[in-house]
């Protein structure tokens, strides 16, 4: 029987996939699967891929036929994945050695749904540790308490899927998969839903997954069209969140999340295409309006002085016809 499943989807890589594969045969065992998901890559990488199929102990190589994006290669993922416990893996990042030997026994000794871990961010030669905002290590909690404060980073701000390892439960449950065809900020509607609707988690201060920042093909440094894919993300979190049996407590801190990451993004627009910007602020100002709007004053009323003001204008801003779709 497979015990751990790892999903790595690989797009273009080609420069760093090497390394990522190193780490995954320093984490073999006989009972791990490694599920390669090669995402129509262009260059290098797919043939990097069809080598390590046949030389790292428990790998599959899975390719799509067109790029659809990391959502749904996480998903090919998962539907073939036979673990008993589930986990994730960028194709530009990296473990240590025996890593996942030390998760899988963090989350077997636990016994909960899921288990959250720390992580290194490198950028460059850099490195920095960067933690899980929650208190309480190595004990089950509820998820659902993990959620608040409103005014606070919490675990639901903590949105990488691969800082963490998941029980199958939480696939038969319909918890896992990631909402196709999101092209960026596709763990935002994925981490609340796992902390709205599963029954346990935990996390731990183990590390191992090294987090590559600052690669030039990232959607991160990217500003094109697919980093508006945010807003459909936190329209999901919205509306989801809207329907839940707590939702005068949890919309707050989630309307609260979404003005920061817009003010973020407006507040950095000048690296996007002059016509991607245009839409940028059109998007943003028609999610103004649609915000639950007591949260959203309250939100603007806590906020700094730049950060409100400049979403205070967007929202008073008119939308031109037909300028709010994505």
């Amino acid at each position: 029987m497979v015990k751990l499943s790892v999903i790595v989807p690989f797009y273009n890589v080609q420069q760093y996939a090497p390394d990522t594969l190193r780490s995954l045969r320093a984490n073999a065992r006989d009972d791990f699967e490694f599920i390669l998901v090669d995402d129509c890559s262009t260059d290098g990488t797919a043939d990097i891929l069809a080598r390590a199929e046949r030389e790292l102990p428990g790998a599959r190589l899975l390719s799509h036929e067109r790029n659809q994006g990391l959502a749904s290669a996480r998903n090919t993922g998962i539907d073939a994945a036979r673990g008993e416990f589930l986990t994730f893996l960028d194709g530009d990042d990296w473990l240590a050695a025996d890593y996942y030997r030390q998760l899988l026994a963090a989350i077997e000794e636990l016994g909960c749904d899921f288990v959250r871990t720390d992580h290194v961010q490198c950028t460059g030669r850099a490195r920095a540790v960067h933690r899980v905002p929650h208190g309480r290590r190595g004990v089950v909690l509820n998820p659902r308490d993990a959620i608040l404060p409103s005014d606070r980073t919490t675990s639901v701000d903590y949105a990488y899927a691969w800082a963490g390892v998941y029980h199958r439960r939480l696939v038969d449950d319909g918890l896992l998969h990631f909402t196709p065809g999101l092209r960026t900020a596709e763990d935002r509607p994925w981490i609340w839903r796992l902390h709205r609707e599963a029954d346990s988690f935990a996390v731990t201060g183990l590390l191992g997954v090294f987090y590559r920042r600052g690669v030039a093909s990232s959607l991160t440094q990217i500003g094109d069209v697919r980093q508006l894919d945010f807003i459909k993300a936190f329209d999901q979190v919205i509306d989801e969140t809207s329907r839940d049996s707590d939702a005068d407590q949890l919309l707050p801190k989630a309307v609260r999340t979404y003005c920061a990451v817009m003010a973020h993004h407006l507040g950095s627009i000048e690296r996007f295409e002059p016509h991607v910007a245009r839409q940028l602020r059109a998007l943003c100002a028609s999610s103004l309006r649609r915000l639950p709007q007591a949260a959203l004053m309250d939100t603007l009323d806590s906020m700094d002085q730049q950060r409100a003001a400049r979403l205070r204008r967007l929202r008073r801003r008119p939308v031109p016809s037909g300028a709010v779709s994505a």
